[in-house]
This record gives C-alpha cells, sequence and structure tokens, in this order.
C-alpha cells in the first residue's frame, strides 16, 4: 500500500539530547577509516580553530537514524521496514560537530513519492546544539520496496 503523501511536513518531537564523548568520535574515526589527527588529537583539532576534537561529517548520521526511528515506527504512516533499504545520504552543514556538543535532533518528513510500485521516503532530521543553534541537518531517502507477486501469493 503507498504512503500517504498528506505526512509531506509532519514533524516529529525533538530527540532528548545526545552528549557528543571524544570516545565516540574517535572510535567512529576509526570504524571509517578516517585518520585526520583533528579527530582524535585536540592540539591538531584547536590549531584548525576548534576547542575540542571534531567528528568525521557522516558522524550525524548515528544520531539522526535513532531519530528517524520516530517515522519508521509512526503507526498512521504505515511505512513496512521490513522493506526498507537506505537510498541516500547528505549533510548541510553550519559547523562540524564537536566533543561537548549536546544535540536533539528534529525530524521532518520531506517527501514522500511512489516510483515503480517502490516508496520513496525523504526525511531529514535538524540537529541544533542545546543553545538550539543549527549544527547540521542530515537528509536521508529510504526506500521501501514493493510487494512481488511471489510474496503476495505467499501471504507475506
Amino acid at each position: 500500500m503507498a504512503l500517504d503523501p498528506s505526512f509531506i511536513g509532519r514533524t516529529y518531537p525533538p530527540t532528548a539530547p545526545y552528549e557528543v564523548g571524544r570516545e565516540k568520535i574517535r572510535e567512529f574515526a576509526v570504524a571509517v577509516g578516517d585518520a585526520n589527527p583533528a579527530y582524535t588529537d585536540v592540539e591538531a583539532a584547536k590549531a584548525l580553530g576548534y576547542s575540542d576534537v571534531i567528528a568525521p561529517p557522516t558522524f550525524p548520521f548515528a544520531i539522526a537514524f535513532q531519530a528517524a526511528a520516530q517515522v519508521v515506527n509512526d503507526p498512521e504512516l504505515g511505512l513496512d521496514y521490513s522493506r526498507v533499504v537506505h537510498g541516500d545520504q547528505k549533510f548541510l552543514y553550519t559547523r562540524p560537530v564537536q566533543a561537548g556538543d549536546r544535540l536533539s535532533v528534529t525530524i521532518v518528513i520531506d517527501a514522500i513519492k511512489s516510483l515503480a510500485g517502490n516508496d520513496v521516503l525523504t526525511v531529514s532530521g535538524a540537529v541544533h546544539d542545546e543553545s538550539g543553534a543549527h549544527v547540521v541537518t542530515a537528509v536521508m531517502t529510504l526506500v521501501a520496496r514493493a510487494a512481488d507477486t511471489a510474496d503476495t501469493a505467499q501471504g507475506e
């Protein structure tokens, strides 16, 4: 069943603050294979004008994806997450994420369309620090694959 386009513009409540720690940044940098010293060395980050280590550019995905669970689990929307694949991701930055930031994410459904029977859902997560200043917006596209005829015949 196609997703209802009247959900476009629906905004979900901001998440509880997530405190960004140096160790989380270091772990993420190691996981993605980015050896930039600004991610692990406070002095290297300070030399670039930051007060503490900064996070790799894709770090906000971790907290934005958690916030997007509000969309995925919205019973009114009716998204079948068992058929969802991650279609696209981008980040729109005001400034880098830094250790010590306390970040909240507000999720909005930006677009819903149907392509070849698949539902394509675009959501954005505006990430703000505790003062309310914008840090980054994470935009993700989710594709809910259409049930094929064999699935329907098997009662899935």
